[in-house]
């Protein structure tokens, strides 16, 4: 109850700091927060050249490819860009945390809810491309009152990403190394994650699609599209799974936070 008075006393400062994070992010840009879209728009068009006459083909794995990659890509996106900003944040406030005493899990959280608010306003590009599709091509994607449910999946992202950037803002402080690991990981991640493809279509063994699919944001991506693409109910289990593995990263990475930061100090 203490930790969460005072997470109250501080909410706008919070507010503050985040608000301040979403304009430095496009500060010296001409387009500015234009880029929140163009960027997806520009990413999604060259992988859809890319990969659209491998993995698009088949209607049997994927409807509407272009859809379809573009959710997998914004949910990737949101996830490893939080984290790393997240993760940098003790550090590159250390100038701050010596001089002022302000509750130090806010800076790796004002950082995700910034790119939490960016994800939001890119998540229109993705609601462009469903109306072009669905009134202008074949290839329309099933809309139906599910569509509602799509801020589960995205609000159980935005824990995980909460979790796992606490974890990375502490292991940051005290291994400098942990940044360029997590850049390694990152990419792989980014393979790992059926964002392309659909994992029945590499014909894996079945432990090495099982272990794919541990993968919580395959879970949290498979809930997206079926909402915003498929039309339809997404499964227990995912939600399930999504949601445990993302609030067992919350807890740990709350308690790992608060058992190390006095030590912060030290090492900042």
């Amino acid at each position: 109850m203490k930790y969460l008075k005072n997470f109250h006393k501080y909410r706008y400062l919070l507010y503050e700091i985040v608000r301040k994070n979403i304009k430095l992010q496009y500060r010296n840009s001409v387009l500015g927060v234009f880029w929140t879209f163009l960027q997806p728009l520009m990413t999604t068009i060259v992988l859809v050249i890319v990969f659209g006459g491998i993995f698009g083909a088949d209607r049997n794995y994927t409807t509407c490819y272009p859809i379809y990659l573009l959710c997998g890509r914004l949910v990737y996106e949101f996830f490893t860009q939080a984290t790393k900003r997240a993760m940098r944040s003790i550090n590159l406030s250390a100038s701050v945390i010596k001089k002022v005493y302000v509750p130090k899990y806010i800076y790796p959280l004002s950082n995700i809810i910034a790119n939490f608010i960016t994800f939001v306003i890119s998540l229109l590009v993705l609601v462009c491309f469903i109306v072009y599709f669905y009134f202008f091509t074949e290839t329309q994607p099933n809309i139906t009152g599910y569509a509602f449910l799509a801020p589960v999946p995205i609000l159980i992202l935005l824990v995980l990403a909460i979790g796992v950037g606490m974890i990375l803002s502490t292991l940051a402080v005290f291994f400098k190394d942990v940044e360029y690991l997590y850049e390694v990981f990152c990419m792989l991640v980014f393979y790992a994650t059926p964002i392309f493809y659909h994992v029945d279509q590499l014909h894996l063994s079945p432990a090495v699609a099982t272990v794919l699919k541990l993968n919580p944001l395959y879970s949290i991506t498979e809930m997206f599209r079926c909402t915003v693409l498929y039309g339809r109910m997404f499964s227990m289990n995912h939600l399930l799974y999504a949601l445990g593995f993302s609030v067992a990263t919350l807890l740990i990475g709350f308690f790992v936070f608060y058992k190390k930061q006095d030590k912060f100090i030290l090492h900042i």
